[in-house]
């Protein structure tokens, strides 16, 4: 017996062969308990199974184990709903960052829009207008942390890039087409259409204000400035894809900060005009008083704008199973929309305290010229201007994206590859043109906002309330149930009183119909 402990403690005490080929430790078992030291081999071979379930004993679970890793870590899980959607200008880059959101989603959301919120005041006075302003941009601020979320619904799953994808699943694909194709459609060309008008007379004013009332060199008419700026607007379109345009973006967030800024800012300074009143335009009749409330809701309303490229913008961003894109996107919407808030209500009640119910139809901009035109230098009114061209000619780009790719998916889906360079540049071109026609052709279009802006407010307000209920199924009667269902209902109504509001203005007032005869913007 003496001998055998001898030799057993021999060998224990033997030092152990350095294996053939070092194998490394995967890091969850690095502190893993050794086998005890009086074990038996023969013991430990009993269990051939339980052997094989440690990753260091099966090399197939550990190239398992690690495959696994690295596509959690680093790895793009999720997937396209359509492979060839990698060739599209929206989906064709993934590199994005929460940085870029802030930039888009910035640029997207604030713009000449915000500049006729005082005219809103003017109808609805402090109280109304000021409790509407404030209950809106929390509306709005939750439907857009609804569509960050349903963007990709399901870890891992289909990501919803563009705005239709998602009605579409959720409608199908008839009622997507009737309840949200026209809404979108106007929210990308339609907007672009306005950028056209509103730039080109901002160029327009600009050649005015540099070149003085003893100019002797020609102007140019206003379809040749729309001219002007459709041209340069297509020739910087020519960046593929929406990822490609961030520092554009971000150029054009920084205007709309500043020209935002700077308008209130010295409207307040010049302080309130003689005889101003800050009590709500009394109309004439019952009809009008109505017409007026509808019309600053609407104005309020529209104030918010950028919910049909949200999907697409969080589309441009990489996403893993713990890396998942709403992280990053909410970062940078949150920053973004933090900026649009100092901006607006500044430039709302800066605004309305200066001109009161004196402020033009066409908004703070307008009165700046009208009011401030002469004891005001004329740098100050340039600069202005030019951060205003500055504005629209970045802010089409992120909005005509959703046109561009649709434009290209029809050539894609029917050849089953990339869109050439060469036709792709013929596609902006055209849809250019196509603005440049609609901004010439009719301009009375501008008389019909309020109508087609009461059409496409559920793609803000109501959509994704009813997305959020259909896709992400909430117990009926819970609290996040009863809120969907009340917001878009409540935004299903705001549109319908708005659009009956305006096609019964339409048939008290009239609507002049003049083809070709483009108005300078005021």
């Amino acid at each position: 017996m003496s001998s055998g402990k001898e030799a057993i403690s021999e060998v224990q005490s033997a030092p152990p062969t350095p294996p053939p080929h070092l194998v490394s430790t995967p890091p969850s078992r690095m502190h893993s308990p050794s086998p005890a030291p009086g074990r038996s081999p023969l013991r430990a071979m009993a269990s051939p199974l339980r052997a094989m379930a440690t990753p260091l004993a099966s090399p197939v679970r550990k190239a398992v184990a690690t495959v696994r890793g690295c596509l959690e870590e680093v790895g793009h899980i999720t997937r396209l709903a359509d492979p060839r959607d990698a060739w599209l200008p929206i989906t064709e880059s993934r590199s994005g960052n929460a940085y870029y959101a802030a930039f888009h989603n910035l640029s997207s959301g604030i713009g000449f829009q915000a500049l006729v919120l005082p005219a809103a005041f003017a109808s609805l006075g402090w109280t109304w207008a000021i409790i509407c302003l404030t209950l809106a941009f929390a509306w709005q601020l939750y439907t857009l942390w609804l569509l960050v979320r349903l963007h990709e619904p399901i870890a891992g799953g289909v990501r919803y890039s563009r705005y239709m994808h998602l009605a579409t699943t959720v409608f199908g694909e008839r009622w997507a087409k009737i309840l949200a194709l026209l809404p979108v459609m106007y929210l990308s060309a339609g907007i672009c259409t306005a950028l056209v008008i509103v730039g080109g007379g901002s160029m327009k004013m600009l050649f005015g204000i540099a070149c003085g009332e003893a100019c002797l060199a020609r102007p140019l008419t206003t379809v040749e400035w729309y001219l002007v700026f459709v041209c340069a607007a297509v020739l910087l379109s020519q960046l593929p894809n929406l990822n490609s345009i961030a520092g554009v973006s971000l150029v054009g967030a920084t205007a709309a900060v500043a020209y935002c800024t700077m308008i209130w800012v010295v409207s307040v300074v010049k302080g309130r005009m003689p005889g101003v009143s800050y009590d709500p335009v009394k109309a004439p009749n019952d009809v009008d008083a109505v017409l007026g409330i509808l019309n600053g809701l609407g104005i309020v309303a529209f104030a918010f704008r950028g919910h049909n490229v949200v999907l697409e913008i969080q589309g441009t961003m990489p996403s893993t199973l713990k890396h998942p894109s709403h992280v990053p996107m909410w970062k940078g919407v949150k920053v973004a929309y933090a900026m649009v808030a100092l901006c607006l209500y500044p430039l709302a009640i800066g605004g309305f305290w200066a001109y009161g119910n004196q402020i033009p139809p066409n908004g703070i901009l307008s009165a700046l010229y009208k009011f401030h035109s002469r004891d005001v230098s004329r740098v100050v009114l340039g600069v202005t201007t030019l951060l205003v061209i500055i504005n629209c000619l970045t802010t089409f780009q992120i909005y005509a994206m959703p046109v561009y790719d649709n434009m290209e998916a029809g050539y894609v889906h029917k050849k089953n590859r990339p869109c050439p360079w060469w036709l792709r540049s013929g596609f902006r071109a055209f849809f250019g043109a196509v603005n440049l026609l609609i901004a010439v052709a009719l301009p009375f279009l501008s008389e019909l906002a309020g109508l087609l802006g009461g059409i496409s407010l559920p793609v803000t307000l109501a959509y994704p309330c009813f997305m959020w209920v259909a896709i992400k199924k909430p117990r009926k009667g819970t609290a996040t149930w009863n809120v969907n269902w009340a917001l878009g209902i409540l935004g299903m109504s705001i549109s319908f009183v708005l659009i009956v509001g305006n096609l019964w203005g339409l048939v008290e007032k009239g609507l002049r119909v003049k083809f070709f005869k483009p108005a300078d913007f005021q």
